[in-house]
């Protein structure tokens, strides 16, 4: 879905500043500037698709949104078990927003299990609605509840809404040739209706993709539609909902321009066909399958028409084999993956290193060590990019700040890649993959000139006047070898893992030229050019917060409630991580003290520390869930008075 925005961003921090009572027929509506809502249910129950298709209508709608989808581990995890739970969260405006916040207003529990599982997110006075029909004896005892906590007071300090779900949506469905069974899976579109009613979201999007969804089926998508519909005039007329809600669009959010609602996986795809095009190279995907980087293959899969080809693999290391052979045959070449993946192919990517071709590792981390938490988001994977390999083997790393920055962040490895000859490493993560924004679509004049020179000739005259073609005489800007695409005349040269001689790339293991080659494609990495780092400190603070990836929501969050609670902090963040900018140390050396939040053991920090001598202090949270604005505000707090 997309929208029109024409106003200027506002910067401020979400929080409800009030609400506005005016009539709206038999019942109330209230204004409000934000909500969080989060669906909650078996893996099974469809919460995902719930919760995708209330964002899209909220994106239609016009307001600023971030979503945090969180699966269970399992594939199927036993029904009505609290590892089974899957859930996803919404936090929707009416002005600028940076996460998909910290505590829901509203929780959604189709089942015991959802509501023991999330209960202690929730502030005292948010709305639950339960599907009360799940709540038996059986069910209960599953995940340790004695009593019902829908009778016996627990739930005293919060607006609890029991509704029959599935016995309601049963019973709308009558008239279909449905088995119960088959009736009960409608059930969360039931749900999808009575919140769309409670906050005056649009309807027709949803109705329309489900006429797609269930296009060869149409029984079953009239019966969802059905069940969609009952629950939006449960809403209008049960005497338990007497107020529904109004977050009006974020008018003055964003920038001029045509939004759509875009998750971290699906932009970083567009990126990198958007990479495609402005190179003028097809682009080649080489992979195999892994939470969470699977999606940004079977987006790409779909878009042949772009020139684009997929390999799936049959492991890691024939994904990046086959993407290498597609780089050096003159293709942009990409390989995904997860933190376990990088593992397997870090002997193509030295190889790479080696062969200095253009190539995009694209790591979308998880939990680890090993298999870890294959769906969860962490940012463990940073030392692994930076030294996991063997020998001197530098690689530029890029990392994405949010969803939507995907996109730019492909373009900028890109760029990197083709100008330099170098593989590059993406570090993207598992809450960025999943998560949604609002994404500007870009104009094609924004986009930037990719376009290179292959090789079409001799570069090098011997001493005898003979042309020939080296394959390792390099640009004297970027130290880039040149690109001679295979079958070329004249061009043929020789590749392979073993040191190359400088300028002819035969074979050699003379010291001296060892030493010259390492040294120069380390100097190579060290000069590529990025931009300084970008300061946000308009009270001349005397503690920096920094930060790089996924973090900058909750820290630029965190550090907006500091700043409006009186306090100085100072906020940088960085993309380029490899080689880091190069005003970075000045930066550093302006504060007394220096924050670096991240959701590993100190990663960052540890490179700030070795590479400035500065004392970074580390805050670190590995729980496999991004961090919390408040939580974190308080963290900065400490450390600014400390």
């Amino acid at each position: 879905m997309t929208s029109q925005v024409s106003s200027p961003a506002e910067q401020t921090d979400g929080t409800v500043v009030g609400e506005q009572r005016k009539p709206g027929g038999a019942k109330d509506v209230r204004r409000l500037d934000r909500v969080i809502i989060r669906f909650a249910g078996d893996s099974g129950d469809g919460m995902q698709l719930t919760g995708d298709r209330f964002t899209s209508e909220t994106a239609s709608f016009g307001n600023d949104l971030s979503t945090l989808p969180n699966f269970p581990a399992e594939i199927r995890a036993p029904a009505g078990t609290l590892p089974g739970v899957s859930s996803f969260q919404l936090h929707f405006a009416d002005h600028d927003i940076l996460t998909p916040g910290d505590a829901p207003n509203v929780l959604v529990a189709m089942n015991p299990a959802a509501l023991k599982a999330n209960i202690g997110d929730l502030p005292r006075g948010a709305e639950i609605i339960v599907n009360t029909d799940e709540f038996s004896k059986r069910a209960l005892q599953k995940v340790g509840y004695e009593d019902s906590p829908l009778e016996d007071g627990s739930l005293d300090g919060y607006q609890l809404h029991p509704v029959p779900l599935t016995t309601l949506t049963v019973e709308a469905l009558k008239e279909f040739s449905l088995s119960r069974k088959e009736a009960e899976r409608s059930k969360n579109m039931f749900a999808l209706g009575l919140l769309s009613w409670m906050y005056h979201r649009p309807t027709e999007g949803t109705e329309k993709f489900l006429k797609s969804k269930f296009a060869k089926k149409p029984d079953i998508a009239a019966a969802n539609i059905a069940a969609f519909r009952a629950g939006w005039n449960f809403g209008e007329t049960t005497e338990d909902f007497a107020v529904s809600y109004e977050v009006a669009p974020a008018t003055r959010a964003f920038p001029t321009g045509t939004y759509r609602n875009i998750s971290g996986n699906l932009a970083l795809a567009y990126g990198l066909v958007a990479a495609s095009r402005q190179a003028d190279l097809p682009l080649f995907l080489g992979s195999y399958p892994i939470t969470p980087a699977s999606d940004i293959l079977h987006e790409l899969s779909r878009h042949k028409n772009f020139g684009v080809r997929t390999f799936q693999a049959e492991d890691e290391i024939a994904g990046i084999g086959a993407a290498l052979g597609a780089a050096f045959g003159g293709s942009l070449a990409v390989t995904t993956t997860s933190g376990p993946g990088v593992a397997l192919k870090s002997e193509t990517i030295g190889l790479a290193v080696s062969l200095e071709l253009p190539l995009l590792v694209v790591d979308i981390q998880r939990g680890g060590p090993s298999t870890g938490l294959p769906t969860k988001t962490e940012q463990a994977d940073l030392l692994q990019a930076m030294f996991g390999r063997n020998g001197e083997a530098p690689v530029p790393i890029v990392a994405p700040m949010t969803p939507a920055d995907c996109f730019d962040a492909a373009l900028e490895a890109a760029r990197i890649a083709l100008a330099y000859r170098t593989p590059v490493m993406l570090l993207s993560d598992g809450y960025l993959a999943n998560g949604s924004e609002p994404w500007r679509i870009p104009d094609l004049e924004e986009l930037p000139d990719l376009r290179v020179r292959f090789a079409s000739g001799p570069n090098h005259t011997l001493e005898d006047g003979t042309e020939v073609f080296w394959p390792y005489k390099r640009d004297p800007q970027t130290l880039a070898r040149p690109w001679a695409v295979p079958g070329t005349p004249g061009l043929e040269h020789r590749i392979g893992g073993i040191e190359k001689q400088d300028g002819t790339g035969n074979i050699s293991y003379d010291p001296a030229n060892h030493d010259f080659m390492v040294r120069t494609r380390q100097a190579k990495i060290d000069g590529i050019e990025v931009p300084d780092l970008e300061v946000d400190d308009p009270h001349g603070a005397k503690t920096l917060v920094l930060g790089w990836g996924s973090t900058y929501g909750p820290i630029t969050a965190a550090v907006r409630r500091l700043r409006a609670a009186g306090d100085s902090v100072a906020q940088a963040h960085l993309r380029h991580l490899n080689p880091f900018p190069r005003n970075l140390g000045h930066v550093l050396e302006q504060y007394d003290k220096v924050v670096v939040p991240e959701m590993n053991l100190g990663q960052l920090a540890t490179l700030i520390r070795a590479k400035y001598l500065v004392d970074a202090h580390s805050y670190n949270q590995v729980n496999g869930m991004p961090f919390k604005a408040e939580q974190l505000a308080a963290a900065l707090k400490e450390a600014i008075d400390d």
